[in-house]
């Protein structure tokens, strides 16, 4: 039995943004201690992007120094909040594919994971060019008989809440994407972030698991939206922060969907199960 955490979503600060340095901060701290508490302890973490909020150096600094608190390997991807170049001097043991991207396979215990790059920088929506599409073929030609998780920032599946919505096909950066996975056997699964609330939907033959946030959440409302014309509706709210944890047992891969915070028990073990 493996199991992996999955955070996603930090938007860390620095001071300049006090209000959002502190809660980000304690929230991801949040995350953290519940990680460490979980029995099994998971055998890494992956950060699927967004891991600061503005890509600024001060803010990986941010980003280091609270997980030097990290017990458990942590893994990195981008997300459209991050700047690579910044990212690459901060976090160097990082690896980046040949043309800069970062993207990069490694082995968790007898799973293999692959981080994919879906940074479009100085935009808000994915990218998926031919460039990193076909890594990702050649990447997944080498070991097709291997268990294979995809990491990757934005979700290539609609939530339903539109404001946040990448308009899809968009450039075509879904169908290069969907090109690369399908009939891919090995895939037992992709995760995401970027949407801040946890759902699931089929994508290219496989199911897409996209978490919640360390950070703040979105409100679910999924409701028609005029971009351009303000109704006063509730867009994020300070939702619990949250987690997801990755379970590789027996050919099968589970997503629980985990709430980070201090609750009491409610039942324990104290005799056995039928005189409950």
């Amino acid at each position: 039995m493996l199991t992996i955490a999955h955070i996603t979503d930090l938007h860390i600060t620095s001071a300049a943004d006090q209000a959002n340095h502190t809660r980000h901060e304690i929230r991801l701290r949040q995350v953290l201690d519940a990680i460490h508490a979980l029995k099994p302890r998971p055998s890494a973490i992956v950060a699927t992007g967004d891991l600061v909020h503005n890509g600024e150096a001060a803010e990986y600094t941010e980003l280091r120094r609270i997980l030097r608190g990290a017990q458990i390997p942590v893994l990195f991807g981008v997300g459209n909040h991050d700047r690579r170049e910044t990212f690459r001097a901060a976090f160097p043991e990082t690896a980046v594919d040949e043309n800069g991207f970062v993207q990069y396979v490694t082995e968790i215990g007898g799973l293999r994971l692959i981080v994919a790059d879906s940074l479009d920088e100085g935009e808000n929506r994915g990218a998926y060019c031919e460039l990193r599409a076909a890594w990702l073929r050649r990447t997944m030609d080498e070991a097709p008989e291997t268990p294979t998780l995809v990491a990757i920032h934005h979700p290539p599946v609609r939530s339903g809440i539109q404001w946040m919505e990448d308009p899809l096909p968009h450039d075509g950066w879904v169908l290069r994407l969907a090109n690369a996975l399908a009939g891919r056997r090995q895939v037992v699964g992709i995760i995401a972030g970027h949407l801040h609330r946890a759902f699931h939907a089929p994508f290219a033959g496989h199911i897409v698991s996209v978490s919640a946030a360390t950070a703040i959440e979105l409100t679910l409302d999924l409701r028609d939206i005029d971009r351009n014309r303000p109704d006063g509706r509730e867009l994020l709210r300070e939702e619990p922060p949250c987690f997801s944890l990755l379970l590789w047992d027996a050919g099968q891969l589970t997503t629980h969907v985990c709430i980070a915070g201090e609750f009491p028990a409610a039942v324990h073990f104290n005799a056995p199960f039928g005189q409950h």
